[in-house]
């Protein structure tokens, strides 16, 4: 296994720039944000504008790569597939499209995304929706050989009527259903553990369920505040939410700084045979507010998950 970063914590940074850093900490992999130039997404950034890009920057991009002897794990643009207003709908599947040509042109396998979720309807009203939706841009990047990734969070911030569920693809039942509708080969997961840990799910126990469709895996950690949770349940604060992505109960960390056993986690896909890359998704608020800081957290995740991996 690989280790590598979603660069989308360092938006300012040019990706000549990301891939000598990355390079000289011993990372392998940068997973490139590819969010719209003009966006007001958290935890976004375009490291590539894959709207205005060429064949010859495209060749620039491999040769930058190769000459540093890195990869691209993947291209990551993620917002709401199934949104309600359907004239923003078209505006992100566009983009995504986007992100797929230019995935296209670089040789990269991968284009992560979420599903999303029209609010306004029940979760098996949004899986008939999903279906229709999804089946267009997976015969799409199929034509491209581009295989659609989707990351497991549950994105409560994205959900008007409070709850969890601002996507459809957070838990097993619901991959099952995902994949069950669309068997299409070239459409897996982005594997993220942190949202299954507060959840309550062990993300140990669902590998080798999912191992043939784990192509692509997250590294993020969560401490769980357990005198908040049991303040606030499960289903987290109602009154005193600092905005409609605080739970309350539970704190996104760098690798290590967590609850996640991360051996037991990278043993068991390493058994289920996953030999890809471990992706550093940074949200850990203690190492936010400067780029040396984002850089110190990345820094201390690497050097955490080589020493777990080099002892699997």
């Amino acid at each position: 296994m690989k280790l590598g970063f979603l660069t989308a914590c360092l938006p300012k940074q040019s990706l000549e720039n990301l891939v000598v850093w990355a390079k000289s900490i011993g990372f392998e992999m940068l997973e490139v944000a590819c969010w719209p130039v003009k966006n007001t997404r958290d935890y976004s950034g375009t490291t590539l504008d894959v709207a205005n890009l060429t064949e010859d920057q495209a060749e620039r991009i491999k040769k930058l790569f190769e000459q540093n002897n890195m990869q691209i794990s993947s291209l990551a643009y993620y917002d709401n597939n199934l949104h309600p207003d359907l004239v923003i709908r078209k505006s992100y599947h566009d983009h995504l499209k986007k992100v797929i040509n230019a995935a296209n042109l670089l040789g990269v396998k991968y284009v992560g995304t979420f599903v999303g979720r029209n609010y306004n309807k029940t979760i098996k009203e949004n899986f008939d929706e999903f279906e229709i939706v999804f089946k267009e841009i997976l015969e799409y990047a199929k034509e491209k050989g581009v295989s659609i990734i989707i990351e497991n969070c549950p994105m409560p911030g994205w959900n008007p009527n409070g709850g969890w569920m601002g996507t459809i693809s957070y838990s097993p039942e619901l991959w099952e259903e995902m994949f069950s509708r669309l068997p299409y080969d070239n459409f897996g997961l982005n594997l993220d553990p942190s949202h299954l840990l507060w959840l309550g799910i062990n993300p140990v126990s669902v590998i080798k369920e999912f191992k043939d469709k784990i192509f692509h895996v997250h590294a993020k950690d969560t401490q769980i505040l357990k005198d908040k949770l049991n303040k606030y349940s499960i289903f987290g604060s109602q009154i005193q939410r600092k905005n409609e992505w605080d739970m309350g109960y539970w704190v996104y960390r760098m690798p290590g700084r967590g609850e996640i056993d991360w051996k037991a986690f990278l043993k068991e896909l390493k058994q289920n045979g996953y030999n890809f890359v471990v992706s550093i998704e940074h949200e850990d608020p203690e190492y936010e507010g400067t780029e040396e800081k984002v850089k110190e957290g990345l820094k201390l995740g690497f050097e955490y998950l080589k020493d777990v991996i080099t002892k699997i």
